[in-house]
């Protein structure tokens, strides 16, 4: 773990998943406006970058290790970050979905075990990690919980098989615990995306190696000649901070697929 020096009375965002795409933008988004930021991945790699970038927008911030899929670790990393900060006022959740560029099966190949498997990976985590920051919340009537989701949990988008059905339940989620938590001063909310984000991971695989993404009906993206349709994180992330400023609806959704 590595840090700049924390205020203790400034609020703290914490950002899961944290890439060089959306994840960072939406640090600075809420760096931008006063908030703390602990930062939040299974490797430590890239942490000293993000830090720097952080620190030269004057904004606070910290960097931890854990991998979401491992609950006792990312458990861990949130107690030290409430031990340090104080309380955890805003939680971002956007772990990435797709591992090294693997391409899942159409959903009529997907069995149980595949959707177990995508379960364990997005849902499940965010279950356990809404679960340790939730009652922090509720005593001090105030928070937000914030998730990125993927197009398919509103879009039929048979290539992505049991993604799509782990991103309908993580929607659901966020939308449901937005109903149980508004009256009591907390906001839940969801990022749809469904667009490449420009300067992330996912983007920087699909640019530097576009033949292992074959074309496919479902999605409207020229691989051949690489004109691919983007999303600019800094608006996805701006209008995460404008969910959770506004509270006025429980969803955002960025399709560029017509």
């Amino acid at each position: 773990m590595s840090e700049t020096t924390p205020t203790p009375d400034s609020k703290t965002a914490v950002v899961i998943g944290v890439g060089p795409g959306l994840g960072m933008s939406i640090a600075h988004r809420f760096g931008r406006v006063g908030y703390a930021v602990a930062l939040v991945s299974r490797s430590a790699t890239r942490h000293a970058g993000y830090l720097s970038s952080l620190a030269d927008a004057g904004i606070e911030a910290s960097a931890h290790v854990a991998d979401v899929r491992d609950r006792e670790q990312i458990l861990a990393a949130l107690d030290t970050i409430a031990g340090q900060r104080g309380s955890i006022d805003v939680l971002y959740y956007g772990p990435g979905a797709i591992d090294g560029g693997a391409r899942p099966g159409s959903i009529t190949e997907a069995d149980s075990d595949a959707v177990r498997r995508a379960m364990d990976e997005m849902v499940y985590p965010a279950v356990d990690i809404v679960g340790k920051v939730l009652p922090g919340m509720v005593e001090r009537g105030a928070g937000g919980l914030l998730f990125a989701g993927g197009l398919s949990s509103v879009v039929p988008m048979p290539v992505l098989g049991s993604l799509a059905l782990s991103s309908a339940a993580l929607r659901n989620y966020a939308l449901t615990l937005n109903a149980a938590l508004s009256e009591q001063g907390i906001y839940a909310g969801t990022v749809t995306i469904g667009g490449l984000i420009e300067r992330g991971d996912i983007h920087k695989m699909f640019t530097s190696q576009p033949g292992q993404f074959g074309g496919d009906g479902d999605i409207d993206i020229d691989v051949a000649s690489l004109q691919v349709k983007t999303l600019n994180p800094d608006e996805l992330a701006d209008a995460a901070w404008r969910l959770y400023a506004d509270r006025d609806r429980p969803e955002v959704t960025f399709n560029v697929f017509g």
